[in-house]
C-alpha cells in the first residue's frame, strides 16, 4: 500500500502525491516511484517513457498535449521550484476547459499527477529547475499539440508573468479554436 497522501483537486483523475520522505541530518530518502504502491492508490503501474527537463527562471513551458496518443505524466522537481498546470480538454467532461495547479519543488518533494486527455504547462519560479516526469505513452511528435498558456476563457492564474515563452507555445490556439474531433474524450 503506498504510504504516500494522495490529494484530490477537483479534477477527475488530477492529483497531487505527497511521498514519504526520510529525512536526518545526512540528507533524505524517498521513493520516487513504486508500482505495486501506485496502482494500489489507482494510478498507473506502468511507463513508457522518462524525461527530464531544466528551465531557467520565468520560462513557461505549455500547455501541452498528445492526440490521438494522449500522455498520463507523474511530474515531480527535484532542484528548484515550479507552478504546474494541469487543464482537462476532454470532451464531455465535467471539468472541460477548468485548470488545477500546484507548486512543485525540490522542497516540499510533492508529485502531481496529471492524466492523459489533459494539457499540461509550468512556469519557472526558481533560478532553474530540474523536473522529472514519466510518462504514460510515448512521445509521438505527430500528435504533439498545445493550447494557448494565455487563453482568456481557460484563465490560468499564473503567479508572475512569464519571461520566456517559446515561439511554438505563442502561436497555440485558444481551446474554442480547436477542432472538437482533435480533442480527447472522456473514456
Amino acid at each position: 500500500m503506498m504510504r504516500a497522501r494522495i490529494l484530490e483537486t477537483g479534477l477527475d483523475g488530477a492529483v497531487i502525491i505527497e511521498p514519504v520522505v526520510h529525512g536526518d541530518d545526512r540528507g533524505f530518502f524517498q521513493e520516487l516511484w513504486k508500482a505495486s504502491a501506485y496502482e494500489a492508490s489507482g494510478l498507473p503501474a506502468t511507463f513508457r517513457q522518462t524525461n527530464v527537463s531544466r528551465s531557467s527562471r520565468g520560462v513557461l513551458r505549455g500547455l501541452h498535449y498528445q492526440f490521438p496518443q494522449a500522455q498520463g505524466k507523474l511530474v515531480c522537481v527535484l532542484e528548484g521550484a515550479v507552478f504546474d498546470v494541469a487543464v482537462d480538454i476532454r470532451r464531455g467532461s465535467a471539468g472541460f476547459g477548468q485548470w488545477t495547479a500546484v507548486e512543485l519543488s525540490a522542497q516540499n518533494h510533492r508529485q502531481f499527477y496529471v492524466p492523459p486527455g489533459f494539457a499540461h504547462g509550468f512556469l519557472v519560479l526558481s533560478e532553474s529547475a530540474l523536473l522529472h516526469y514519466q510518462c504514460t505513452t510515448e512521445y509521438a511528435p505527430q500528435y504533439d499539440a498545445a493550447i494557448a498558456w494565455d487563453d482568456p476563457e481557460i484563465s490560468v492564474q499564473w503567479p508572475q508573468a512569464p519571461a520566456s515563452v517559446s515561439a511554438k507555445d505563442r502561436a497555440a490556439p485558444r481551446l474554442r479554436e480547436v477542432p472538437p474531433a482533435s480533442l480527447p474524450a472522456v473514456v
